[in-house]
Parts: C-alpha cells; sequence; structure tokens
C-alpha cells in the first residue's frame, strides 16, 4: 500500500494524506454552485485569510456550470488557489453546450479585477468565464478589469499563474507594478484566452526574470461551447492598437513559445527591457514585434525560431512584422514572415515590408526569410542605423546583401 500511495504522488501529486495537509475544497467552505456571486466572494475570502498564516491549498472542485463570483477578491500570502484542468484550448462544455463547466468562476462584477495576488501565491488549472461578454457585437464588448492583477501597494514576488484558461475576458492579467514597488519571479505559463483590448499579459517593473511560456490566444476558444468570436468582434479588437504580450523595466526576460491571432500587436518590448524570445508565432496582427531601447549597454534582445503573419491595420504603410526603435542591439535568427488574407477578420492581404530600423539601434538578421510584402525593398533602415543580413531570402528567393 506504501509503494501505491508514493507512486499516486508521483504521478498525480494529490493523495488522502496531501489532501489532510493543507488542502481544502471549495464546497467545504460555503462556496457553492447555487449561491449567489456575492456569498462566494465573501465565503472565499474568509477562506483565504484564514489559511494564509500558515499556507496551503484552496481545491476548486469541479462543479456542473462552475461557481458564480463577484471579484475584488484577493489571495493573500502562501495560498494557492488549484483546480482540476490544464489549459482548454477550446473550452470545456456542459452536456447541452451552452456554456463551460468543471473548476470554473463565473464572474459577474464589472467594476472590481477578479483577483489580486500577493506574493508567494499560485493560481493553476482554473478556468474563468464572463459570460454577459458579447461574441458577436464589436460595440457591445465589455470593459471589465483584469482578471488577475498584482497588488499594487506592495511589493509582490514569487507567483504562478499556470493552466489557466480566460473566456470572454477584457484583459488576463496585469502585472505593472506601480512605483516605488516592483514585481520579481512571475510566472505565466500554459494560459489560454483571447483578451477583448487586445492585452492578455502586461508586465512592468519586474526585475528578477519574469518568465511567460507556452501561452496561446485565439478568439475561436469558446468553440467547445459555440462562441467563437465573430469577424465584427476580432476587428473591433485590432482596432484597440494594443500589444498581446506587453512588457517593460524588466531584466532578462525569458519568452518561449508565443501565439497570437487576430490582434493589433503581437508583442511590445518596451525602452528599459532585455532577454530572449524564442519558439512564437504571430498571426494576423499589424505589428508582430515592436521592440525600444533607451540605452546600449543592456538594451539587447536574442530573438529566434519564429513566424509572424502581419496583414491588418488601417494603412498597409504601417504594417511591420518587425519594428525596432531607440537603442540597443537586436540579433534574429530563423525568423520569417509571410502574409495574405484570412475570413475570420478584415484584412490587407500583405505587409508592408519585413523590418522597420529607425533611430540609432542595430540589428543583425541571419537565416530569415521574408515574404508577402508590397514595398519594393523588404528591409527599411534609417541613417544612424546599422543592420547586417546573413542568409537572408527575399520573396524572390534571392539573397539579400548586407547593408
Amino acid at each position: 500500500m506504501l509503494r501505491i500511495a508514493s507512486l499516486f504522488v508521483v504521478f498525480f501529486g494529490i493523495t488522502a494524506m496531501t489532501i489532510a495537509q493543507g488542502w481544502t475544497s471549495l464546497q467545504s467552505i460555503g462556496v457553492l454552485p447555487t449561491n449567489t456571486a456575492e456569498e462566494n466572494r465573501l465565503h472565499l475570502q474568509e477562506a483565504i485569510d484564514k489559511m494564509s498564516p500558515s499556507g496551503g491549498v484552496l481545491y476548486v472542485e469541479p462543479a456542473q456550470g462552475g461557481y458564480p463570483m463577484q471579484g475584488g477578491i484577493i489571495l493573500r500570502r502562501n495560498v494557492t488557489l488549484l483546480g482540476a484542468h490544464g489549459p482548454t484550448g477550446r473550452g470545456t462544455a456542459l452536456p447541452d453546450r451552452s456554456g463551460p463547466t468543471g473548476s470554473l468562476f463565473v464572474i459577474r462584477d464589472r467594476e472590481n479585477p477578479f483577483l489580486t495576488v500577493e506574493s508567494a501565491t499560485q493560481v493553476k488549472g482554473i478556468q474563468f468565464y464572463y459570460p454577459e461578454q458579447t461574441w458577436q457585437d464589436g460595440n457591445r464588448i465589455i470593459a471589465y478589469p483584469p482578471t488577475i492583477c498584482m497588488a499594487t501597494s506592495q511589493a509582490v514576488q514569487g507567483v504562478t499563474l499556470s493552466c489557466l484558461t480566460f473566456y470572454g475576458e477584457y484583459m488576463a492579467m496585469d502585472f505593472r507594478a506601480k512605483a516605488p514597488h516592483i514585481c520579481e519571479q512571475i510566472l505565466f505559463e500554459h494560459c489560454y484566452g483571447y483578451p477583448l483590448s487586445g492585452q492578455f499579459i502586461a508586465i512592468d517593473r519586474c526585475y528578477d526574470v519574469p518568465r511567460i511560456l507556452h501561452c496561446h490566444v485565439n478568439p475561436a476558444n469558446m468553440r467547445e461551447f459555440r462562441r467563437s468570436f465573430k469577424r465584427e468582434v476580432i476587428d473591433a479588437v485590432v482596432r484597440n492598437k494594443t500589444y498581446t504580450y506587453w512588457i517593460d523595466h524588466t531584466d532578462n526576460a525569458q519568452l518561449m513559445d508565443l501565439f497570437t491571432f487576430g490582434v493589433y500587436g503581437g508583442i511590445y518590448l518596451g525602452n528599459e527591457t532585455y532577454g530572449q524570445l524564442t519558439n512564437f508565432n504571430f498571426d494576423c496582427v499589424g505589428i508582430g514585434i515592436h521592440k525600444l531601447g533607451s540605452q546600449w549597454k543592456n538594451r539587447n534582445w536574442q530573438i529566434a525560431q519564429g513566424s509572424i503573419i502581419a496583414n491588418v491595420g488601417e494603412n498597409i504603410e504601417e504594417v511591420h512584422p518587425i519594428l525596432i526603435e531607440g537603442k540597443g542591439h537586436t540579433s534574429l535568427t530563423n525568423v520569417e514572415s509571410f502574409s495574405g488574407d484570412n475570413g475570420a477578420l478584415t484584412t490587407l492581404g500583405a505587409s508592408w515590408d519585413f523590418i522597420t530600423v529607425r533611430d540609432e539601434a542595430s540589428v543583425t538578421l541571419t537565416a530569415c526569410r521574408m515574404q508577402g510584402y508590397k514595398a519594393a525593398n523588404p528591409i527599411h533602415v534609417s541613417d544612424s542605423a546599422r543592420l547586417q543580413t546573413i542568409g537572408c531570402l527575399n520573396q524572390d528567393n534571392q539573397i539579400i546583401e548586407t547593408k
């Protein structure tokens, strides 16, 4: 029996012993599918407050149709909210497919962020659903507050956000610290959604290695319960001119395996950032990567193994797979662009170029392939900038000479 229990711990991480040592079911504390959203909020907050001094896990027990919830919940230090799901890329579904189900919070609050996290917290395996959000009419988008944000009156450090799915959110996760406070060691991994502001994750003033890993933004993420976003809504998201992934004031950011579709911008790498971006696909965007830099010492990015389909916007001259401004160096390896039409949203069918470099930046392009642009030259570089190409091909499969 002992060996069986040990194997269960290794493969599943859950045993009767671990449940007894700090695990508490949501329903056991009075959070119920039949309660009002405000009743559930009060019970959940009371349980979090009591658990914080010693730490522990609140298990979001799967329930048919989920738990109605009011916002304004504070996840105190040392507490984990844990559900039963990995990211559900097309949604869970009730038997009649009228909505999602399982470890699910059904959010009714339009005024407050749903969850504000403090240090040493974890949220994992949970779905968040906004049933009142439109999925058909671009003029009726509800600008909900972020689903998850950081406490702004203190430093927030050591937060894990993993295996989360968002349905109908306006912005998923906001970790923009307010000076003089900072955030550090923030991990986002395996998170899926389609934010109707266009902003999925934002990080600011994170000075110890923020990580965004394996995240997927797609307007078909509610397909299982028949709520895939219509073209009018996706077009409205693009018009916001925001970025799915946005970071500034960060040290050595680690960004890997990122996807987005049907937004204005893929990723914004602000003036005060440096780090690595690898294995990505930014599909149906106006700008794929927008990199800035305030100085030469360490405002440098290494970017590799990705594709960008830039084909949306108001004016084709403003559509760039890659836009680099300011100072600092950018190395791009095995990055390709191509373009065309897509029936899911309104497109221009092409980008203007492959890369535009302004100001004083320096760039090295290695083994990059450039397709689907309208300009005579896929590369535009200001007189004060420097760019070198190594083994790169244009859309006529001709080698591009070093600039």
